[in-house]
């Protein structure tokens, strides 16, 4: 029998690609259930591959390392966030207010529904190498684009835009630094009032910048 032939075959109704984006994600399943608890540092590639029911040779079928397993389970996690802060905006359109309290409440409560979640997205790839970290903060800067999108460009000169630009960026780090102090424990508000505290800055934020001459 050829390469191509047993590479094709179908084993319960599944072919070889299927089979392995299902291997795929039971790995992205340990990586958040391991990374998400022990942590990035105490995790090994073996410990992962036990939590998955897989060999290692299944593992770098789909990642080169340690590191690329995490970043896959990173980006998936933020596509999954962004999908769903940017359809609950769309919902609450075209009022702006309530579009910023339907993408805060929306991040909030899916990032700090899951504690696995909320630590590898807030905590877990916060330094742990320089790709994950350029990725980190392109994440930043889409949130950032999405609640500019949400308030729309102001009327006046470049200057306003340049303002909101900035404006976005300080209002989603705030965000993100509220959110890392509440998952370390250092806050004990309900989700309700994280939410409530981070709609009001949003809100005064972008009222003050629609003021602006």
């Amino acid at each position: 029998m050829t390469g191509t032939q047993t590479a094709g075959r179908r084993y319960g109704g599944r072919d070889a690609a299927e089979r392995q984006q299902e291997r795929r994600a039971r790995l992205i399943q340990a990586g958040l259930d391991l990374f998400g608890t022990a942590g990035y540092a105490s995790a090994s590639v073996k410990q992962v591959c036990s939590h998955a029911g897989l060999t290692e040779r299944y593992f770098y079928e789909s990642f080169r390392d340690r590191e690329d397993l995490l970043a896959g389970v990173y980006n998936d996690l933020i596509t999954m966030i962004s999908a769903e802060t940017a359809q609950a905006a769309a919902a609450a359109a075209p009022d702006v207010d309530a579009q910023l309290r339907a993408a805060l409440d929306a991040f909030i409560r899916t990032l700090t529904g899951d504690a696995r979640m909320a630590r590898l997205v807030l905590i877990e790839v916060v330094g742990a190498s320089p790709r994950l970290e350029v990725r980190r903060r392109e994440v930043l800067h889409e949130f950032a684009a999405m609640v500019a999108a949400i308030v729309g460009p102001p009327p006046g000169p470049e200057a306003s835009s340049s303002r909101l630009t900035l404006t976005a960026m300080s209002l989603v780090g705030g965000v993100n630094e509220l959110l890392v102090d509440w998952t370390l424990g250092h806050q004990n508000a309900t989700v309700e009032e994280l939410i409530d505290v981070c709609h009001t800055l949003f809100i005064a934020a972008c009222r003050a910048i629609g003021e602006q001459p």
